[in-house]
């Protein structure tokens, strides 16, 4: 479920190279933004802020190997109205800095917990994708003290991962080595938008697949039936139709069956990357499910 060793680069100028391209990447949101660090037991997380200072805040948690650019799509729709706050996780490349292992679960749920807390934050509406949406789903099992809703996008945990999850995988790292006239279609026919994303974003990936260490991290852990009925704030859980992770129809008929207040959908002619290949659904399901959880105390700002 997570690794069991810190992350790290495999030297100082390979880590600088990938910051120099991180900071790329980052210039694909738009400005105005500010960048916070958040002091937790197991590390500095970093975390970059959008939008208003009040409001009701959505938190933003990328899948496994990203980080906070991988939500360009998304910010400003989302932060029109609300303070978006996306979160680099700690044992991932990118600007947190880890310094304890998050052994499982439990551990996963205090760190983010604690940076909502250094953050200031009440009635979060927590959205992650793949991994960060098991991180999501985490929390509210785990750490739901600060949470308004969970929205899992494509998210882990909630079936074994099947084995043409990797083969998928493998396949996207030998498409982006493609030219890239070809990138487009080949990531239609692989449903996997990271082929036709903008270099800027590509580029921190590739580094970091080459510098840094371990590059992998154990698949999520699936959660049990007693864990997702303990999840007591409304959830959303968009699954893409053809989504190498998940079995689409499966996942909606497990969740529905086991979360208390949950709204799933099927997402069409989208896969495990939805976020970048239905931004415009995604954006408008997310906006319309924070609408819908109306707030009933006070909304802290960070």
């Amino acid at each position: 479920m997570t690794r069991t060793e810190i992350g790290h680069f495999v030297s100082e100028d390979a880590r600088t190279e990938f910051l120099a391209a991180y900071d790329r990447a980052m210039e694909l949101w738009p400005g105005p933004r500010r960048a916070l660090d958040v002091e937790t037991s197991y590390g500095t997380v970093h975390v970059h802020h959008y939008g208003p200072r009040t409001g009701e805040p959505i938190v933003l948690l990328h899948g496994h190997a990203g980080h906070a650019s991988n939500w360009y799509p998304q910010i400003a729709a989302l932060g029109a109205q609300h303070p978006v706050y996306a979160v680099d996780t700690l044992d991932d490349p990118g600007r947190s800095v880890q310094r304890a292992v998050a052994a499982g679960s439990r551990e996963n749920a205090q760190w983010l917990g604690e940076v909502l807390a250094g953050l200031g934050l009440e009635r979060v509406h927590l959205v992650g994708v793949s991994y960060g949406g098991w991180l999501a789903l985490n929390q509210a099992v785990h750490g739901p003290e600060r949470l308004a809703s969970v929205a899992s996008l494509d998210p882990g945990g909630i079936e074994k991962v099947p084995a043409r999850f990797y083969f998928h995988m493998v396949a996207g790292l030998f498409g982006l080595l493609a030219p890239r006239r070809l990138r487009p279609a080949l990531g239609r026919l692989l449903a996997n938008p990271a082929l036709a994303a903008p270099p800027e974003m590509i580029a921190p990936l590739m580094l970091a697949m080459r510098t840094y260490r371990p590059n992998s991290r154990p698949p999520a852990r699936p959660f049990t039936d007693e864990e997702l009925r303990a999840v007591r704030v409304p959830a959303l859980v968009l699954v893409g139709a053809r989504s190498a992770l998940l079995r689409p129809r499966r996942v909606l008929d497990r969740v529905t069956a086991r979360l208390p207040d949950v709204r799933a959908e099927i997402v069409p002619g989208a896969g495990h990357g939805l976020t970048l290949e239905r931004p415009e659904l995604v954006n408008s399901r997310l906006l319309e499910f924070v609408a819908s959880c109306r707030r009933t105390g006070p909304a802290a700002t960070g």
